[in-house]
């Protein structure tokens, strides 16, 4: 008797998302972000497309994309915000990853990466 074995191809977040996806990713975060009466005042007067271009560029490449984007360490910290509320815009992200069923270990590095902490 022979035995089949499924062979699988490991693909990261980002062959899975695609450049769209990402998008898509980046724009329901900031929407969270926004929604959040606490969160809303830090982005008011902000350039949101320009911050979603960046954002979408560092989430790529943590997600193991294309690294062209310039990473941006610490872009929500650059905005004055406290401790807590810099961890509840890393919660939101999380929030969109988990529910497109990313594994947990993709989440937290993605989460590092666009806080800065590390690179993808």
């Amino acid at each position: 008797m022979r035995t089949t074995e499924l062979v699988t191809c490991p693909r990261s977040a980002f062959d899975w998302l695609g450049p769209a996806g990402v998008r898509a990713v980046v724009i329901r975060w900031l929407r969270l972000v926004a929604a959040d009466a606490e969160l809303a005042p830090y982005l008011i007067g902000l350039d949101r497309p320009r911050l979603a271009g960046r954002l979408t560029a560092q989430l790529a490449s943590a997600l193991g994309g294309p690294g062209g984007g310039r990473i941006v360490d610490g872009a929500w910290r650059r905005l004055g915000l406290t401790d807590e509320q810099h961890w509840r815009v890393l919660d939101y992200l999380a929030a969109v990853l988990c529910g497109l069923g990313l594994p947990v270990d993709t989440i937290v590095a993605a989460q590092r990466a666009v806080a800065g902490e590390a690179r993808a």
